[in-house]
């Protein structure tokens, strides 16, 4: 009697095993079939991101994506760089190594227009006779980005674009995306800054080709400072890479002029010395201009001096003034500022990479009705 209960005890068992397996069966074969949604232009967090997928070009070696490895990875937003700004190529993956951005892929390779999420069209490259634009019409998902490093003054108007763009790549402010290098706030607030060893007194970095343009207010502003203060000219076609921050680091002021005073008109002449612990001398747009952008202690206007004399009476006061000095440092406790790419090659890296970051977070685009009326206010 007890074998015959064992027996059936154990059929029991083996039925319930039998039924639960089927059940697992079935579960996973519905959830394979699952259809999960997909969301266009979705961003994905790098650590998810195949970085070997081939969808990056390099200058050495040129791996072209295909169709099907696109389609595959469509929810990582592809942008398509129509041309070379000023021929100047780079590593596209540089976007990844020294920027760390990777959550958007960047090609150069033409065939994959009709897939790419962005173009960047470099504003100098377009023809009078817009021949070298894609050929229409743009799809209806795609964003055209309008990409332009000059100011008003040396932007040259080419009819027929007003209408093509629905996103900015510029320096301005009110535009989409921005090409300046911006300070990032600090994670803690502890850290003392150290000012570095300082050489000279006031520096400045400047081709010596340009130097001689007289017609230039910033070449004239300099000729008349140099009349009450010395000032260090070196010849940035003869610096290294490596000297050129060495070179900023070692002066305790440092004449960030800038060849425009258009609004937002900020370039990596004024991100340098504060990268590298020195006072920025600004020449460019007003005082509070820059203030939108950066603390008002940072830097010193010639604005806010009546002439050049009043100004280099001033920064000599600060030589020896070294408490006022080191206020000029305060901002350092709740900001940093990234050194900029200084390699010819990488001019206009920084700003395509923003380009192609800024598909990844915003799935949106911007209906530009006038891009002249807009740009030239």
């Amino acid at each position: 009697m007890f074998s015959t209960l064992k027996v059936s005890l154990h059929h029991s068992i083996l039925k319930r095993i039998v039924v639960v397996a089927g059940f697992i069966g079935l579960f996973l074969m519905y959830y394979k079939s699952f259809p999960f949604p997909r969301c266009h232009l979705q961003s994905v967090p790098p650590q998810q991101m195949n970085t070997h997928s081939g969808l990056h070009n390099t200058s050495a070696v040129r791996k072209e994506p295909t169709s099907a490895v696109v389609q595959r990875q469509s929810h990582i937003p592809l942008m398509l760089l129509w041309s070379w700004p000023e021929n100047k190529r780079f590593d596209l993956n540089i976007c990844k190594n020294l920027l760390n951005i990777d959550r958007c892929h960047l090609t150069d390779n033409r065939s994959l227009y009709s897939m790419a999420h962005g173009v960047v069209i470099f504003h100098r490259t377009i023809q009078d006779d817009l021949s070298n634009l894609p050929a229409p019409p743009r799809p209806r998902f795609q964003r055209w980005i309008w990409f332009n490093t000059d100011s008003q003054k040396n932007t040259r108007r080419i009819p027929g674009i007003e209408h093509l763009f629905n996103l900015t790549l510029t320096y301005r402010k009110d535009g989409d995306i921005h090409v300046q290098w911006q300070l990032s706030a600090r994670k803690s607030t502890d850290k003392d800054f150290v000012l570095p060893p300082k050489q000279r007194l006031i520096c400045w970095i400047v081709d010596k080709m340009e130097l001689d343009t007289r017609l230039e207010e910033r070449n004239r502003y300099y000729r008349e400072l140099t009349k009450h203060i010395p000032v260090d000219v070196f010849d940035r076609t003869s610096l290294s890479d490596e000297d050129y921050f060495q070179t900023i680091s070692s002066c305790k002021f440092y004449l960030s002029f800038e060849k425009s005073d258009d609004k937002d008109y900020i370039t990596e002449t004024f991100n340098g010395p504060l990268a590298v612990g020195t006072v920025p001398i600004v020449l460019g747009p007003p005082r509070k201009n820059y203030e939108e952008f950066f603390p008002g202690t940072s830097f010193i206007h010639v604005n806010d001096f009546s002439n050049a004399k009043v100004l280099a009476d001033f920064l000599m006061k600060l030589d020896v003034d070294n408490k006022t000095y080191m206020s000029y440092f305060s901002w350092t406790r709740f900001y940093t500022a990234r050194r900029h790419l200084t390699e010819e090659k990488y001019k206009f890296a920084h700003a395509i990479c923003q380009a192609c970051e800024y598909l990844s977070i915003y799935n949106v685009y911007r209906v530009v009705t006038d891009l002249y009326k807009w740009y030239f206010i």
